[in-house]
């Protein structure tokens, strides 16, 4: 159970964190109580439980319910969750279906390369690491990419291979709300060369990374299809310059790393336009 130790009187008293919305803060404690009560609850009720005012908790929840998060029956006037959180659960659980349906293939293709593969997706203006199978390799190299972690969208093989397939309108809609630093002497920051540059990725199905973030590490990444044909996340083998020579990376690797995402692809229900429907 969420422990709501302090009275609104104090929370209104206490510095606040700038970065902090503290209304958003109040409204997804009354989701997690909601959800952990399992049953229609009052707004008095609601409101003893995350110690604040009835007409506060009422206020938030009339938001709640305009958005689609919170119900409220008409019979009872007590409030349940709503369905809108059914489609964000979904949402999450369909990462997760990725995650472990790529898994085996991963760790098929470490053993086939011995190079570190990461499963990426996109937010935003950012990649987020969703897994990692890392190379036996005696001499491991510690990158940037571990689970969990956020990296810029333009410089690295995984977020310009996402970009590449985004609908024009979403990909000028990122594109205006990125801010192009230069990490690397071969970081991309002409937005007109990145454009030229996903529009290569898009034709040929696979992106480089020549050092752009990370100096001294190359990666290439492969697009991953659900059954809709929409790219959902992408696969990318990584490791160090020394080791990944740029005939290796372009021949091997990156037919290593289509195979092993067209599996991936399959298998999330995606047909190619030459294989029978």
């Amino acid at each position: 159970m969420i422990s709501f130790e302090a009275t609104e009187e104090d929370k209104e008293n206490k510095d606040k964190d700038p970065k902090r919305v503290q209304s958003l803060e109040r409204a997804l404690n009354i989701l997690e109580v909601m959800a952990q009560e399992g049953a229609h609850i009052s707004v008095s009720g609601l409101a003893s439980k995350v110690n604040l005012k009835v007409s506060t908790v009422h206020r938030l929840l009339t938001t709640l319910m305009h958005q689609g998060y919170v119900e409220q029956d008409t019979d009872t006037s007590k409030y349940r969750l709503g369905l809108k959180l059914l489609e964000l659960g979904n949402a999450s659980l369909y990462y997760h279906d990725v995650r472990s349906i790529a898994r085996p293939y991963m760790e098929a293709l470490v053993d086939e390369c011995n190079e570190t593969v990461n499963l990426v997706v996109l937010d935003e203006t950012e990649v987020v690491y969703i897994d990692q199978v890392e190379s036996k390799n005696m001499v491991i190299v510690k990158m940037f990419a571990q689970v969990g972690n956020r990296g810029p969208v333009y410089c690295t093989a995984s977020g310009k291979c996402l970009l590449a397939y985004l609908p024009e309108s979403k990909l000028e809609e990122i594109l205006g709300k990125i801010k192009l630093v230069k990490y690397t002497n071969e970081t991309i920051v002409d937005t007109n060369y990145l454009r030229k540059e996903l529009a290569i990725i898009r034709e040929e199905g696979h992106s480089f990374d020549w050092g752009e973030m990370e100096e001294h590490v190359r990666c290439v990444a492969v697009p991953i299809f659900d059954r809709t044909g929409g790219v959902v996340s992408s696969i990318s083998i990584s490791g160090p310059a020394n080791r990944i020579a740029s005939y290796y990376i372009k021949n091997e690797l990156t037919e290593y790393a289509k195979d092993t995402a067209n599996k991936i692809s399959r298998k999330l229900g995606y047909k190619q336009k030459n294989e029978d429907a």
